[in-house]
């Protein structure tokens, strides 16, 4: 269900064919690549087109970067895109079986979509590692030919919040995809942070409103670009959106007008629209990354869900690409060191119903039901 609250505190890289890359899916395979002797990696999308692609601003994006990295130093390594034909269990394990065949060594699975697939794909494919991001095996059971890598939003989501309102903003807004738990942990951390922010900031009560809302799903549509067009004509400045392909609605009504920002989500999206404030980063690149480094060294960490925090560098905004006028890189290492050592702490919930009752100190002015 969607929801819109308004409440006061009292207190994406574009799709690219590299060298020994290649994106194919069940009706449209490619050869081999000739002369490969590495590692043959396969990125599998959850679904097809337009509801996921490999330049999504997101998962698929963040963990290709990884790939591509390893790739390029390690010559000889194949990396091919591969998505299923329909956006379905079976379809999943379908194209699971059509990579192994192709001669897939690992398979990287952006998403929780794989949640369920993957209690039965460790077991029939148990010669073929895989690497799961953002959710683990829905069963008991984590056999050791999988790792499941999750990260912690509500740490990603409170960096991003504290980081609006330490740069000046007032009238904030979030839009996540569904409320499924990654999305609603982003939400909530952006609210802890705001409000952290608020106190640190000695703001008197009532100083800082949010609009939030959840869009229904993760792909672009031209009425998300009304619902933002709202909320900056209704005087919201920033909106962290954690939806995806969402996200580029959000920058093209951001565009029509002076003082609208996005913070966006995932990977950093800042190259993809100059009204991209920052990006609630999680380590995805470098997780898949270290994953696919850790079975060339047999080493693979097999048999385990991880979860990467503040204290793993998991989490992260990218200053660098950043663009804050106030916000400072001290700041920033400040609260990030804060969050590392557990001298702050944010609580991580799964459940959007969750959500009104862990905003303490927060006035719920309206709540509708889209």
């Amino acid at each position: 269900m969607k929801k819109v609250l308004k409440i006061v505190l009292v207190l994406a890289l574009l799709m690219g064919v590299t060298a020994g890359f290649t994106s194919c899916n069940r009706n449209n395979e490619e050869s081999e690549p000739a002369g490969n002797t590495g590692l043959n990696i396969y990125l599998i999308s959850h679904s097809p087109p337009p509801d996921s692609t490999l330049d999504d601003g997101s998962f698929n994006q963040g963990a290709a970067d990884g790939i591509r990295r390893f790739v390029a130093a390690n010559p000889g390594t194949d990396f091919r895109f591969m998505q299923p034909h329909a956006g379905t269990d079976e379809a999943r394990m379908d194209i699971f079986a059509d990579a192994i065949a192709a001669g897939a060594d690992v398979l990287v699975l952006p998403g929780f979509h794989f949640q369920h697939v993957i209690n039965e794909a460790q077991v029939l494919f148990p010669d073929t590692k895989f690497i799961v991001l953002d959710t683990g095996p829905s069963g008991d059971r984590v056999a050791s030919n999988l790792v499941g890598l999750l990260y912690a939003e509500q740490e990603s989501g409170f960096l991003a919040g504290y980081a609006a309102v330490r740069e000046g903003f007032t009238q904030l807004g979030f839009m996540g995809g569904l409320p499924v738990p990654a999305v609603v942990r982003f939400g909530h951390g952006f609210l802890l942070g705001a409000e952290h922010a608020a106190q640190d900031m000695g703001l008197a009560p009532g100083s800082i409103s949010v609009n939030y809302m959840y869009m229904g799903g993760f792909g672009a549509d031209p009425a998300h670009t009304a619902t933002a067009n709202g909320w900056y004509a209704g005087g919201t400045e920033v909106i962290f959106v954690a939806a995806g392909a969402v996200g580029f609605s959000v920058m093209e009504a951001a565009a029509a007008g002076a003082g609208r920002w996005v913070i966006g989500v995932d990977v950093d999206q800042g190259g993809a629209s100059p009204t991209v404030l920052t990006s609630a980063m999680k380590a995805l690149d470098n997780s898949v990354y270290d994953m696919l480094e850790d079975i060339t060294n047999n080493r693979f960490r097999g048999g385990n869900v991880l979860r990467l925090t503040a204290a793993d560098n998991g989490v992260a905004l990218p200053m660098n690409n950043s663009r804050f006028t106030t916000f400072t890189q001290s700041q920033y290492y400040a609260i990030f060191a804060q969050l590392a050592s557990g001298a702050v702490t944010v609580s991580g919930l799964s459940s959007q119903d969750d959500t009104p009752g862990i905003i303490a100190g927060l006035r719920i002015v309206n709540v509708n039901e889209m």
